[in-house]
């Protein structure tokens, strides 16, 4: 290999080269069943996502400046090219989440949002299965019905908060687990109370979701189990129980 091969093999990808790889990702996609618009949000988010850690990741280095102080004029300097960069990821890592997220699906009704996607749905079961499994063992409900009631739930947000919102479900159980703790030992898997009747979400993964909402945005949420025509005896039961 001569110097500049080896010089090519340690340059940064070009966009031919990532698009390249973008493609071929969602091939693979589809010939797992997944469509080509669910793969390239997907994949949108992923470069969202690591657009918006080196943003972090700068502005958090950038605040502490140089590592030796070499006079005023330069370490003012190099604060300020830090923000600038940071500035331009943080503006970047926007961008892309604002692509990721932009759909041309038809809303589910007149003055609603974005109709929830299935890959929406599986994200977020994605995210709440292992969350609900700190608390329980097995899911007792039908999954099918689990995600009908994890649809209800993305529905009160925008497609930039559903993107977010794992990190949002996995902050809420971080600060309420105590409590979530109690109430799964009273009415969930393993307790006396069955799983068909008003407290049967505590014994399905979408429990914990609906759970961050009731806590979150109560009224939204009420609104679209309406629209979904979910059981109310649900819903009431596990307000009851958080409460």
């Amino acid at each position: 290999m001569d110097t500049t091969e080896r010089e090519d093999g340690r340059r940064q990808l070009d966009a031919v080269s990532v698009h390249n790889a973008k493609q071929t990702l969602v091939r693979f996609l589809g010939r797992a069943g997944v469509g080509a618009d669910d793969a390239a949000e997907l994949i949108g988010l992923v470069e969202a996502g690591a657009l918006a850690l080196a943003h972090e990741r700068v502005d958090e280095t950038g605040r502490r400046g140089p590592s030796a102080p070499k006079g005023e004029a330069y370490d003012t300097g190099w604060l300020d090219g830090a923000q600038a960069a940071a500035d331009t990821l943080g503006e970047l890592a926007r961008r892309a989440l604002r692509d990721a997220v932009a759909s041309p699906a038809p809303e589910h009704s007149a003055g609603a949002g974005p109709r929830v996607t299935r890959m929406q749905v599986e994200r977020a079961k994605v995210a709440v299965v292992p969350l609900y499994r700190s608390f329980a063992a097995d899911s007792d409900l039908d999954p099918e019905v689990s995600d009908q009631v994890l649809g209800a739930v993305l529905a009160t947000m925008d497609p930039a908060r559903r993107a977010a919102y794992p990190g949002r479900l996995a902050a809420f159980v971080a600060d309420h687990r105590e409590r979530l703790e109690r109430l799964y030992a009273r009415f969930g898997p393993g307790s006396p109370v069955p799983v068909h009747g008003r407290y049967s979400l505590v014994h399905s993964p979408a429990g914990v979701a609906v759970l961050e909402r009731l806590a979150t945005a109560p009224a939204e949420l009420r609104r679209e189990w309406d629209t979904a025509e979910l059981p109310p005896a649900w819903l009431d039961g596990l307000t009851t129980a958080w409460g």
